[in-house]
């Protein structure tokens, strides 16, 4: 068989995707080893890796036959740094062709010179800023006043201050908006008459209204003139909608040729930006502007090829070089340690990871939890349910009665809402019960995953009558959608949710606008959505709920990971439900997601 046909059948085994061996056949000519290496790259970028490494491409009793039998077609030695750099569709990147060999690396063009952007950006044009030091201690002192010997939300605050780009990781309730409430305050404060225009945003219109509201929430509370506090934007955007997306289009209104208006920029939830977003992004900033990355390094990473705030904060763990430390130090007074470690010192200056929790205390279980899962403790895991914590539980999943438990949990965890719709609440009070309560799914198709559980739901809804389906039309009174496409026309993108309700102009769909508003859209006029009784743990991140829920499936499956139970458990407030069987949580806790990139290795060599 040829190269090209084993191919096709390692496609119709979906071991690959047509889109996969259709590129390969596209670029590669008459030479197979091209072939399956751009197949099995263009397969590793769809899961979310940005290159692929030569190291992987060789044959492994651990593959599946048919993509056993590739490489057996090409015998035992390949060269393939000389089979690729031959073939007339791969360059050192001296030349635009479709496959970049980056050392012993091999990406998708485009995603080689995205990598190459978001590295110079972090590290090259990452410069120290100029300051006052005594006007930079007293204004720090002003506002934060913890008395702490080692106040981490200070440090962050003096890393962003006197840095051009910062990064600013933690977990749940260790105060990342607190932190940059202060901040911001003190930079407005610095600047005294001189104007600072500053952008919020954020991946998705969930987290940009949670950014909204927490940062409001947190400026009221300091110091402030009003004249101060009218600097501050009245609302976050999506970074679709900061950058101008175009409908229907990959155009963006603000690039490199016409920058963004700001002076700072201060983006939530950064663990969820893709490669390719960050290097748009990067692209439209203006060369004075400040920016500011906040988000939790150990959560799910992007849908999208890519894990920047992942690979970036690996270099925390390194701690800043002696001369940075002195310098933080003395504008914070807290005991700040260095080291003369070589690596990467320019990125390492601009991180800093908090690492006290101030809503999660020793007698929350959800707060264990997730750090017993972040560490991978299954020990630790399985203690935390002994039932001494009265926020956390864990329930079977294995049988059919299991199910209809689980199903009926889900019901009276939606109680709220349904009384909402019943007693004809205003739509913005049934949006709000709607996110008091939410399940949470690994996958998205079968009885465990998105499809099958919003149908199950949605039949033990209508015999229970609390909600009325129509033989003709997916919708009802209460049906909750999420859309998952964005639509700037109407100011709704993917990960929104709204709600079905009719008050006196038929069916339509509410929802609540990052500033607060609620508006109302017809049905027809909705761009790609799904019905959202489940959700996915991706679809999930930015948002927050009082009682999360989350189901895994009994069977193991290589998308259970330690990152996504850790999401799924910091999206609960005040409560969490787990149905698992105890197996598929032992190994979920043991299996971390890996997503492949050249960051790493490009600022190690700078």
């Amino acid at each position: 068989m040829t190269m090209q046909e084993l191919l096709l059948e390692a496609a119709d085994q979906r071991l690959l995707r047509q889109l996969d061996v259709q590129f390969a056949m596209a670029i590669a000519g008459d030479r197979p080893a091209v072939m399956l290496a751009a197949a099995i790259l263009s397969r590793d970028t769809g899961e979310g890796h940005v290159c692929l490494p030569l190291s992987r491409l060789v044959l492994d009793e651990k593959m599946p036959s048919a993509i056993q039998s590739c490489f057996a077609l090409l015998g035992e030695s390949v060269n393939w740094q000389t089979l690729l750099l031959s073939s007339e569709a791969v360059s050192t990147g001296e030349s635009p062709t479709p496959l970049i060999l980056a050392g012993d690396r091999l990406y998708l063009n485009r995603l080689w010179r995205n990598e190459l952007t978001v590295a110079h950006f972090f590290n090259e044009a990452n410069t120290p800023l100029s300051y006052d030091e005594a006007q930079l201690q007293q204004t720090l002192e002003g506002l934060f006043t913890s008395g702490e010997s080692l106040d981490w939300q200070k440090v962050a605050a003096a890393v962003a201050l006197t840095r051009r780009i910062s990064v600013i990781s933690g977990g749940p309730g260790t105060g990342k908006t607190t932190t940059v409430a202060k901040l911001l305050a003190a930079l407005i404060q610095i600047a005294g008459e001189q104007k600072c225009r500053i952008r919020l945003a954020a991946p998705t219109g969930k987290a940009a209204a949670r950014l909204t509201e927490s940062l409001g929430g947190a400026l009221q509370k300091l110091p402030l003139t009003d004249a101060q506090l009218a600097l501050f934007p009245g609302e976050a955007s999506t970074l679709h909608r900061l950058l101008g997306a175009q409908p229907g289009s990959q155009r963006l209104r603000y690039h490199a040729g016409n920058p963004l208006h700001l002076d700072v920029l201060v983006v939530d939830e950064a663990s969820m930006i893709d490669l390719t977003m960050m290097s748009r992004l990067i692209n439209a900033l203006p060369p004075h502007a400040r920016v500011i990355f906040l988000g939790d390094r150990d959560q799910l990473a992007s849908v999208e090829a890519g894990a920047v705030l992942g690979d970036i904060c690996t270099y925390a763990s390194l701690g800043y070089t002696t001369e940075r430390a002195l310098e933080l130090a003395r504008l914070t007074g807290c005991q700040v340690e260095g080291n003369e470690e070589p690596l990467a010192g320019t990125l390492r200056d601009s991180l800093c990871l908090l690492q006290k929790s101030y809503r999660f205390g020793s007698d929350s279980g959800i707060g264990q939890l997730a750090a017993a899962v972040n560490r991978g403790d299954c020990q630790a895991t399985r203690s935390v349910f002994n039932g001494a914590f009265e926020d956390i539980e864990k329930k079977p999943l294995e049988s059919g009665d299991d199910y209809l438990a689980m199903l009926n949990d889900a019901l009276h965890g939606y109680q709220r809402f349904l009384e909402n719709i019943q007693q004809q609440s205003m739509p913005g009070q049934v949006i709000a019960a709607f996110g008091e309560f939410q399940l949470l799914c690994a996958l998205r198709e079968g009885p465990f995953g998105v499809t099958g559980l919003n149908e199950r739901l949605e039949q033990v809804l209508t015999q229970k009558r609390k909600i009325v389906r129509s033989a003709h039309s997916r919708w009802y009174e209460g049906r909750p959608v999420m859309i998952s496409r964005n639509d700037s026309a109407l100011g709704l993108f993917n990960g929104d949710i709204g709600i079905a309700l009719d008050r006196g102009q038929g069916l339509r769909v509410w929802f609540q606008m990052p500033d607060g508003s609620v508006k109302s859209v017809q049905p027809s006029r909705l761009p790609e959505h799904e019905t959202a009784w489940a959700m996915t743990v991706h679809k999930s991140q930015g948002s927050e709920f009082n009682h999360a829920a989350l189901i895994l499936p009994p069977q193991l499956s290589p998308v259970i990971t330690r990152e996504l139970v850790y999401t799924a458990i910091t999206r609960a407030r005040q409560r969490l439900s787990l149905y698992t069987d105890e197996r598929v949580l032992v190994q979920a806790i043991v299996t971390r997601t890996e997503r492949r990139s050249g960051l790493s290795a490009i600022f190690d060599a700078r």
